[in-house]
């Protein structure tokens, strides 16, 4: 049976780039709360980060269905900007609207899993690769936090944190090369997939999962971009791989 969520949840970290200090506000991608001045960003515009931040972070079930008029209560806007900004992750495939009612994650087919999953194999490890240079020691500690607070949630089975810390840390090495449009692409594909990667978490737990954020680390240190790309490629292949594992229905 189908239900309304609208539960308030905590608010969620941010990943941050080189040069700036762990929690400090920043603005990366269009992922995430209002980072800067709040007066110079639209409410859609705030409502549509907060929303992407939940998908690729697994926030927004699939099964569960969700309102415009829930949603604005919960964040505390009127029901117009979570209608506009909802417009727009169903125009980037990442939500549907039935009925003008109610709001859900689309249905995953094999199909579009393996396309999702090979365009990430595509994209991921390339940006991985490009932005090897500019990855500086300070941005290097940041990506041990991030690798620290997820091995730390495999350890206590916290599927929440998992993929929070997950998003932070592949983003850290993401964003610090300027490559916007490489980035919204790979944004756009963690919002098609996140519902479904934090189904199969809850299924199989954290126990089952690799991390190979090591390898990426010891590839930063050694500047060994093909190395990095591989970690990059092998952390795909093997998460998304669970999906196929335990099932695409929700």
């Amino acid at each position: 049976m189908r239900k309304t969520v609208v539960a308030r949840v905590p608010e969620p970290s941010a990943a941050v780039p080189p040069g700036t200090e762990a929690g400090a506000p920043v603005r990366a991608s269009g992922i995430g709360p209002v980072q800067d001045d709040p007066a110079s960003e639209s409410l859609t515009e705030r409502v549509y980060r907060e929303l992407r931040l939940r998908l690729v972070t697994g926030r927004i079930a699939p099964g569960a269905t969700l309102s415009s008029r829930g949603l604005a209560q919960e964040l505390d806007v009127s029901p117009m900007p979570v209608r506009e900004a909802v417009g727009r992750l169903v125009a980037e495939s990442a939500l549907e609207v039935h009925s003008k009612r109610y709001i859900c994650v689309p249905a995953m087919t094999r199909a579009r899993f393996q396309d999702l999953l090979h365009c990430r194999l595509l994209l991921e490890p390339e940006a991985a690769r490009l932005a090897l240079p500019f990855i500086e020691p300070a941005h290097l500690r940041l990506l041990v936090e991030a690798d620290e607070r997820l091995s730390a949630s495999l350890v206590g089975g916290d599927a929440q944190k998992y993929m929070q810390s997950n998003f932070d840390f592949h983003f850290l090495i993401y964003g610090a090369r300027a490559q916007l449009t490489m980035l919204h692409l790979i944004e756009t594909l963690w919002l098609q997939f996140g519902p479904w990667m934090r189904v199969v978490y809850g299924r199989v737990g954290t126990a089952h999962l690799l991390d190979r954020h090591k390898q990426a680390l010891q590839a930063i240190r050694e500047a060994d971009a093909e190395a990095l790309a591989k970690a990059i490629h092998d952390d795909i292949a093997e998460g998304m791989g669970l999906i196929g594992l335990t099932g695409l229905d929700p």
